[in-house]
């Protein structure tokens, strides 16, 4: 690219969930891949909500037995599905926490849409998966929510009147099915330009590679 050339833009539609422990290293990952080509892409990143357990109650279930009856795992098969993960999470700059229970995060998905339209969608993405996935905190949790707020710099009474109100619920369960009737049935799933999708927690050089191909191929002056 020429010094004088403006990066390339793209979309990036990235749909999760935050009990989505792949979604906090795909999100690392991707972070950055987009720092390394800083100077060639342009990004418009947008969360995209995503529930693995949308019928989970409010009291949330131990992990171990719900993940064992999930994937019909074995202790052994779980511990070293958890070694592995937090190998892979360390080499992206996360430090997974023990994370003994699974909770609902639709609440979660209504303060990240929140969060967005308050031009604060990453950083509520990113305080929500360091609180459950690094610090094992209740994401459905109000208390947690809104300290989750304030980290962000938004406004407390305004995110405890979301959460007590229920507000942006049809927002959330509408990109959802938009999401699952795209054939979306796992995540972290990435999205780019609409077209094009990358799924899983994927190393930072398969993101950086991806994004430049793309890159390339959307500008008319490469």
């Amino acid at each position: 690219m020429s010094p004088n050339q403006a990066p390339a833009k793209l979309q990036v539609d990235f749909v999760s969930d935050v009990a989505c422990p792949w979604c906090a290293v795909g999100l690392n990952a991707l972070e950055q891949a987009l720092e390394r080509l800083k100077d060639e892409v342009a990004v418009d990143l947008r969360f995209q909500p995503f529930e693995l357990n949308p019928q989970m109650g409010p009291d949330g279930e131990d992990s171990a037995e719900h993940l064992k009856r999930k994937y019909g795992m074995g202790d052994e098969q779980l511990a070293a599905a958890r070694d592995n993960l937090r190998r892979r999470g360390r080499e992206v700059g996360f430090e997974f926490g023990q994370r003994p229970r699974i909770w609902n995060t639709f609440d979660a998905h209504r303060v990240i849409h929140w969060a967005g339209l308050q031009g604060r969608q990453h950083a509520m993405k990113r305080a929500l998966l360091q609180a459950y996935q690094g610090d094992d905190r209740n994401p459905s949790d109000r208390a947690v929510l809104i300290d989750c707020a304030r980290q962000c710099g938004l406004d407390e009474a305004q995110a405890a009147e979301v959460i007590d109100s229920q507000a942006y619920a049809a927002e959330v369960r509408q990109a959802q099915a938009v999401w699952r009737q795209a054939g979306i049935q796992s995540v972290p799933s990435v999205i780019i330009n609409e077209r094009h999708l990358i799924q899983g927690g994927q190393p930072v050089e398969v993101f950086e590679q991806a994004l430049r191909q793309l890159a390339r191929a959307s500008d008319p002056h490469a």
